[in-house]
């Protein structure tokens, strides 16, 4: 996501997404071990799929993004992480579903359209919900079969990136629940 708003000195680097409960979390690291792909394993910790991208957000911004967030009303929903694909380009093997929730699309396009009174503009290109198992993938996902990971989601988060010597590692700064929880 842009932004058309100026920004103050502090900045950090923020995205959405959902985190994945401990139960899903330990099933995908099991997952990313049995398929032994080829690459940087991404750390269990890091594991997500990110809903919406901010960037670089000031302090101001920030302020506005999370009022949104906390006016959000959407329900509860279970994710079914089905398949296993790649984005050759970038390199990256990821987990992903087969039929997106209608709920998690609402989520996204509820938080896209509130972003928007903070002047952020929605990404370019359409959502495609994935969690990244492995960067820097020698070869591209096959098709491999294996067994789906189910993910009761029951909230969405506030996260941000941290640029470290040891690598990336995200930081979850707030979390926001979902309806029917």
């Amino acid at each position: 996501m842009k932004t058309n708003q100026p920004k103050s000195e502090t900045v950090h680097r923020l995205f959405f997404a959902l985190w994945p409960t401990g139960t899903a979390r330990k099933a995908l690291k099991n997952l990313q071990k049995a398929m032994a792909f080829d690459g940087r394993p991404v750390p269990a910790e890091n594991f997500h799929i990110t809903l919406v991208f901010l960037g670089s957000v000031d302090a101001v911004q920030q302020g506005c993004i999370e009022k949104v967030a906390a006016g959000i009303t959407a329900p509860a929903f279970d994710l079914c992480l089905d398949r296993i694909g790649s984005f050759p380009r970038a390199r990256i093997i990821w987990s992903g579903i087969s039929r997106t929730p209608p709920a998690l699309l609402s989520l996204v396009e509820k938080l896209n359209r509130g972003f928007a009174t903070c002047g952020f503009a929605p990404a370019a290109h359409p959502f495609t919900p994935h969690l990244t198992l492995v960067r820097k993938a020698g070869k591209p996902a096959g098709s491999s079969p294996h067994t789906p990971v189910q993910w009761p989601v029951e909230d969405f988060c506030l996260v941000e990136s941290l640029t470290l010597p040891t690598g990336v590692r995200y930081r979850v700064l707030h979390c926001w629940p979902l309806e029917g929880v």
